[in-house]
């Protein structure tokens, strides 16, 4: 149905709110300050050629991590959702791995990280795996016969507390470019009572939430789609619905086919293995589980003890609960004697903050409209 114009009804918004996520996003920015080190100045050798950070060889079973970690130097014109957008990061992923920077105004030559480097979620490697709590999208696709089998990966948006995105398997129905939305009562509700009514019906183009492309879920209303608003991508900031930066849902819509099995998951800790190290990787969990779980690191020694089997007595539990309290979302080995983070970091490549693969510049707009714009929950 490529190119065919069709109207959704989706828990889909595409108008801003309040710009109050920005003193959350402002508090995620202040955290875990004190891992901060010399690794800053480590570096010396011209910068090697950056990494792609959305396509890699499957590793195999009993391997669980692909990428590597990657640093770089912004330039004065820099925000770091720039460098998020160009690397293929999430807002909060790049905000979370650099702690105590401007999000807005890094400055000139200000060393940020690129967590370019993922654990793989537990489970099936196949179809499409969501992660809610990295905010982060899994694509194994079905290995083409001679050629090695891979995995593709790339931020996104979900939705904002009050308006979850649900958990459980799906699967994709129905593909279509250049779609309508049609605005769900609910949120037509909720706008008319902040003096911001919505049209009934929302015809492709510029001012529409779900962008060039869209895929519906067999969840009843919940669609896999693009963003006119891409720098909200990487926050909950939706309905409901799974929003990916344009260029993603570009590729992504024309490799998914139709049936492929959807497995929406939460899991902000996340272990794996890599070279005979055990790594953990932590994101800060949903508010609804912060809220439950009331700082208890329960959850997290679980997922250790599960991935570590026989050798739990291996673990730097130590270590383990400061990466889980700063939830930087960086794959840290955790076994003992492993390095930490600043060793991996003062070792990782500096890279360009500017790759060859993406624009220098997206669609720009002023600094304040694109803060707003990434701090406001526009719903779709």
């Amino acid at each position: 149905m490529l190119g065919v114009m069709q109207a959704f009804r989706s828990p889909c918004d595409y108008r801003s709110l309040s710009a109050a996520t920005a003193v959350f996003c402002a508090m995620l920015c202040l955290s875990g300050c004190a891992s901060l080190s010399d690794w800053r100045h480590a570096w010396s050798s011209p910068s090697p050629a950056p990494a792609p950070s959305d396509r890699f060889p499957l590793p195999p079973e009993g391997t669980d991590i692909v990428g590597n970690l990657q640093v770089t130097a912004s330039r004065y014109e820099d925000t770091l959702s720039d460098i998020a957008r160009r690397y293929d990061l999430g807002y909060e992923e790049i905000v979370a791995a650099n702690p105590g920077i401007d999000p807005w105004l890094p400055g000139k030559g200000t060393q940020v990280v690129l967590p370019t480097q993922f654990v793989l979620p537990g489970g099936t490697r196949e179809g499409l795996v969501l992660n809610l709590a990295s905010m982060r999208l899994f694509y194994y696709p079905k290995p083409v016969p001679g050629e090695p089998a891979e995995v593709i990966t790339h931020p996104v948006g979900i939705g904002r507390e009050g308006w979850q995105t649900p958990q459980g398997t799906a699967h994709i129905t129905q593909k279509i470019a250049n779609p309508a939305w049609t605005v769900p009562e609910s949120v037509r509700r909720e706008h008319a009572k902040q003096g911001d009514p919505l049209p009934p019906i929302v015809p492709p183009g510029p001012d529409n939430p779900l962008g060039d492309f869209a895929m519906r879920l067999s969840l009843p209303s919940y669609l896999i789609h693009g963003t006119n608003k891409p720098w909200g991508v990487g926050l909950r900031v939706s309905h409901g619905c799974v929003r990916l930066y344009p260029e993603d849902i570009a590729r992504l819509f024309h490799e998914v086919p139709v049936g492929t099995q959807v497995h929406i998951i939460n899991e902000p800790y996340l272990a794996g293995w890599r070279n005979g190290q055990l790594y953990l990787e932590v994101h800060q969990p949903l508010a609804e589980d912060t809220k439950r779980w009331n700082g208890s690191l329960k959850p997290m020694e679980q997922v250790v003890v599960k991935k570590a089997a026989d050798s739990p007595e291996k673990v730097d539990w130590e270590k383990a609960g400061i990466i889980a309290r700063e939830a930087r979302g960086i794959p840290v080995p955790v076994t003992s004697g492993s390095p930490d983070l600043a060793e991996l970091l003062a070792k990782a490549p500096q890279v360009s903050s500017t790759p060859p693969w993406a624009p220098v510049e997206y669609e720009k707009a002023d600094p304040e409209q694109r803060a707003a714009s990434a701090n406001a929950s526009t719903g779709n």
